[in-house]
């Protein structure tokens, strides 16, 4: 499954993140990475570097080892440097971690991953010169976007390859993409923005290499999609169960509180938005009904599609405390010493990341099902195979279904933990990563995944509410179905190619245009 990126495309803001009055926040994040926010650092944070990196300068004139100012690093860490040699150790530092290969990581990604780096800059607890954070943030306002690969994290000592890579750029070498997405060497896309290339001092190229900004930002636009993506799962979830003839009695908030997960009662709650008003519900609610309960697919909904919110607000906090940290080794500490620590070592953000995946795997398994439901003539209530117009001479939405299938065994593949794998790196002092960046890497692709098979459910259990004429939905999933065939979906009627309208109706998710057309009937859906 391809298409990691976010189907929101980026645009123009005037919006500046300033960097050093507290921790950024997750709106922050997807200002910068996803609308061209600019950053600037405060005076406050201007005052900290300078005090970080004064600590770090006393220790440079030391002659006592110290990691990463007069020492070489991980298994070199006993290898003194003299002082004559320390800038070429900086540099040479992030010329060898720059060793990223494979695909281009999302402009996105790397803009995110800039923020955070920034951000831990701007605390002064890295012992960076203020100059090289300036640089740092005038490079991500400029909107040059340095290229980074897919492979190369372990998510552990930091997104190394990643972070170096963006460094690498700073220093005026390898390649960057301007703003209109024109690969050009990195020297002369900072000439021609007005930046001059870095040249480091001491501490300052781990300082710019050791973070979990990567995977951190990941999980950040991961939370900010599946917010809504969830409330889409609510709202496809409400027209499957209208269209095929479902009951909403399972969802009354005095059973639903029984069980009493937050995330649970949102996701009912939301439902009885939905279906409020529908005729369709209304036309089988008689002594005559014999639908006792329905499928797990369509009666379950809420205790999924919950546990889903649930673990989303545990990565939320996650992500919080996360965007509050200040992570580098060695750390300048507030009261002067410069101490190693374990900091950086993903495995919060890996559980996070792994745990966002797995329930994302069940969303669209259960979405897949009810859609299976509505093709199906033996479960369907009535409605024709595969929702076909002439049967036989039509295939209707039969091989929509069959792609649904095919994302969500995909989806449960990556819902495989890559945090629970680690294999040892530089001779065996790093003998433990997280492989966080590789959790966040795969549940992007799942994201995109889950938009997609909820779009197939939507057009699909659109086309069944037509068909179930001159019965009329709920005032809330009708406007949707008029969103999905405004989008350009047709209607009941002969096959046509339905490749676009997946991807016009995943759009629509994307964008909010679905959500939006319920609450414009239901309220705000939660």
């Amino acid at each position: 499954m391809s298409s990691a990126v976010s189907a929101v495309p980026p645009e123009p803001a005037d919006v500046v993140v300033h960097l050093g009055t507290g921790p950024v926040s997750a709106a922050d994040v997807v200002a910068v990475a996803r609308h061209g926010a600019r950053v600037e650092l405060a005076p406050e944070a201007e005052a900290a570097i300078r005090d970080g990196r004064a600590v770090v300068d006393t220790l440079a004139a030391d002659d006592a080892p110290h990691y990463g100012v007069s020492t070489g690093f991980g298994a070199l860490a006993t290898t003194h440097i003299p002082p004559g040699r320390r800038a070429q150790l900086q540099a040479s530092l992030i010329r060898s971690h720059a060793a990223g290969a494979g695909p281009e990581v999302e402009r996105e990604v790397v803009r995110a991953l800039m923020l955070l780096r920034a951000s831990t800059l701007a605390t002064g607890r890295t012992g960076v010169r203020l100059e090289t954070a300036q640089a740092y943030a005038a490079l991500l306002s400029s909107g040059l976007t340095p290229v980074v690969h897919e492979h190369g994290s372990l998510g552990c000592s930091g997104d190394l390859a990643p972070l170096a890579h963006v460094a690498l750029a700073l220093l005026g070498e390898a390649t960057v993409r301007t703003p209109d997405g024109v690969a050009r060497p990195a020297a002369e896309a900072l000439d021609a923005a007005g930046l001059a290339p870095v040249v480091l001092a001491e501490k300052e190229g781990l300082a710019l290499i050791n973070g979990t900004d990567g995977m951190l930002g990941m999980l950040v636009l991961a939370n900010h999609d599946l917010r809504e993506l969830l409330r889409v799962a609510d709202v496809a979830a409400a027209m499957s169960v209208e269209a095929l003839l479902g009951t909403d009695a399972a969802f009354a908030a005095d059973l639903v509180a029984m069980r009493p997960h937050p995330g649970q009662a949102d996701s009912a709650g939301n439902l009885r938005a939905l279906l409020a008003g529908s005729a369709i519900m209304a036309s089988h609610r008689g002594p005559e009904c014999t639908r006792v309960q329905d499928a797990y697919s369509l009666r379950c909904a809420p205790q999924v599609h919950g546990a889903a919110r649930d673990t989303l607000a545990h990565a939320a906090a996650v992500a919080e405390r996360e965007l509050a940290a200040a992570i580098d080794n060695p750390v300048v500490t507030p009261d002067g010493r410069v101490e190693s620590n374990g900091n950086f070592h993903g495995a919060p953000v890996g559980y996070a990341l792994d745990f966002l995946a797995i329930a994302v795997a069940d969303v669209a398994s259960m979405s897949e099902r009810r859609t299976d439901r509505f093709l199906d003539r033996s479960r369907s209530q009535g409605l024709p195979p595969f929702l076909a117009h002439e049967v036989g001479v039509d295939s209707g939405l039969m091989i929509a279904q069959y792609t649904a299938a095919g994302i969500v065994s995909e989806l449960k593949r990556l819902a495989v933990p890559a945090s629970v794998d680690s294999i040892p790196s530089s001779a065996m002092q790093e003998d433990h990563v997280s492989m966080g960046w590789s959790a966040a890497r795969k549940l992007r692709l799942a994201v995109a995944g889950l938009r997609r098979v909820l779009a197939i459910e939507l057009l699909t259990a659109a086309r069944a509410i037509d068909l179930r004429a001159p019965l009329t939905p709920s005032p809330a999933t009708g406007a949707v179905r008029d969103a999905v065939r405004s989008a350009g979906v047709a209607g009941p009627g002969p096959d046509e190619h339905l490749s676009p309208q997946i991807e016009a109706v995943a759009a629509a998710v994307a964008t909010g245009t679905l959500r939006t057309a319920a609450e414009s009937v239901a309220g705000p859906l939660r």
